[in-house]
């Protein structure tokens, strides 16, 4: 039960850090991005790149999840279901300055991203676990 609970604390804090550091690769490199973001006057390029570090920070958080919990196949949903939980009332309180396509392409595959991350990671079998042999069809 440690594990999870570290995996997902470890992830949350993935999360956090990861969007962090993009959010500042974003405003030094992208032309306008950094005036934009107090009022949310993002164009649609600016738009999809905050898009994209959504996707890339929810898969990185997936990663760490993995990581560390690698049997673990609920805890990278919980993190994901925790994070859309803290992000709808952001988005709805923010409706009015976003287009909806930009609510939903954020909302809809947060937690399926976050997952798909510790899908995608590869596992080590952990104590006690028997390897598996790997058998061509």
């Amino acid at each position: 039960m440690k594990r999870p609970v570290l995996a997902f604390v470890a992830g949350l804090i993935t999360w956090v850090i990861v969007v962090s550091l993009i959010d500042r690769v974003l405003r030094l490199s992208l032309a306008g991005y950094a005036a934009a973001e107090p009022t949310f006057a993002f164009t649609l390029g600016m738009m999809a790149a905050r898009l994209g570090m959504a996707t890339v920070t929810s898969l990185v958080a997936g990663v760490a999840v993995a990581a560390i919990a690698p049997a673990s196949k609920r805890t990278p949903w919980v993190l994901g279901i925790v994070l859309l939980a803290v992000f709808i009332p952001i988005h709805v309180s923010l409706w009015h300055a976003f287009p909806v396509w930009y609510h939903l392409t954020f909302l809809v595959p947060l937690a399926p991203l976050v997952a798909l991350g510790a899908w995608l990671t590869p596992r080590k079998p952990t104590e006690g676990e028997p390897l598996r042999a790997v058998t061509s069809p």
